[in-house]
């Protein structure tokens, strides 16, 4: 086992590119995961990794071992799943992201509950709201707010999910309420936008009758997290576009103001991609079933609430 755990330390620190982060994600020390790739390397007679002090980069004996080394984590993993679904007790490791907005909500709060049920399976979740590699970090399930980009990824929908742009009342009495999309960029309004590396559309799209028309809107703040974008529309410093479920709490408290509702945003979807092979895996289904069915009830009570 000591020789599988040192591959499978290296399979982590290829794919995250990083020892500390590969570590954190093993749940061991840098210093522990450090050790075993120098018991892997003096096993194998070849340096796996370039390192300098910023980065840690495979070898070609590296790249060469990886290739092989990928395919025996997965042959171990379908093993492990195969007799669990045998056996009727659902085990091992699950690694799981979601932007951070949706995952604080949504995700992270139903874990406990799906460990609960299911003791013997660990949920590794990670919170972001840039693009994740999700072939090349590992990832096994994916929640996102969007559209399948990559023929590779299965996608399993979860539900249609109604966007809006809100303003805080005090915004709108300094700056005015747009009467049409147009106003939003001719009077200057500040809008609030999400912006991360790798983001391909920094423009909002909104509907007018029957057709969509794409503004090129500007504003002073962007951030790459949605929940901040959130706290400076609170406070007054601009529109943000966001889906429904997340600020109808402050709609229906009167600290944001649904502005432009006959020409709204296009709705998003929310949904989970994984990897092809994933879907054989017991584990994986449960956790897909299982956040599918809580995402829609929580969602659906947030938009009902009184």
């Amino acid at each position: 086992m000591a020789y599988l755990d040192n591959i499978a330390v290296f399979v982590r620190v290829v794919e995250l590119q990083n020892l500390s982060a590969a570590g954190r994600d093993m749940r061991i020390s840098p210093a522990v995961a450090s050790n075993r790739i120098k018991e892997l390397e003096r096993y194998l007679g070849v340096r796996l990794f370039n390192r300098t002090t910023r980065q840690l980069t495979p070898t070609e004996h590296g790249r060469a071992f990886y290739d092989g080394a990928r395919k025996v984590m997965d042959a171990v993993t379908e093993a492990e799943a195969a007799v669990s679904a045998l056996s009727g007790k659902p085990r091992g490791t699950i690694r799981v992201t979601a932007p951070l907005g949706l995952g604080r909500r949504l995700i992270a709060s139903g874990i406990p509950e799906f460990r609960e049920r299911y003791p013997d399976i660990e949920v590794r979740l990670r919170l972001s709201d840039h693009n994740v590699d999700i072939m090349r970090e590992g990832i096994d399930v994916a929640f996102k707010l969007g559209v399948l980009e990559d023929s590779s990824l299965k996608m399993r929908g979860v539900m249609e999910c109604e966007r809006v742009l809100v303003a805080a009342p005090a915004y709108l009495a300094r700056k005015g309420e747009p009467a049409t999309p147009a106003d939003l960029v001719s009077d200057g309004h500040d809008c609030l936008m999400l912006r991360y590396p790798g983001v391909r559309e920094l423009v909002w799209s909104l509907r007018i009758g029957d057709d969509w028309v794409k503004l090129d809107v500007r504003g002073p703040y962007d951030s790459d997290d949605g929940d901040v974008l959130t706290g400076w529309a609170l406070a007054s410093h601009g529109i943000i576009n966001k889906p429904r479920f997340e600020v109808e709490p402050f709609i229906r408290e009167g600290r944001l103001q649904v502005i432009l509702p006959h020409n709204p945003p296009p709705p998003v979807q929310l949904a989970a991609l994984y990897p092809h092979k994933n879907y054989q895996d017991q584990k994986v289904r449960l956790l897909l079933d299982f956040m599918a069915d809580r995402c829609q009830r929580m969602i659906r009570d947030v938009l009902k609430a009184p």
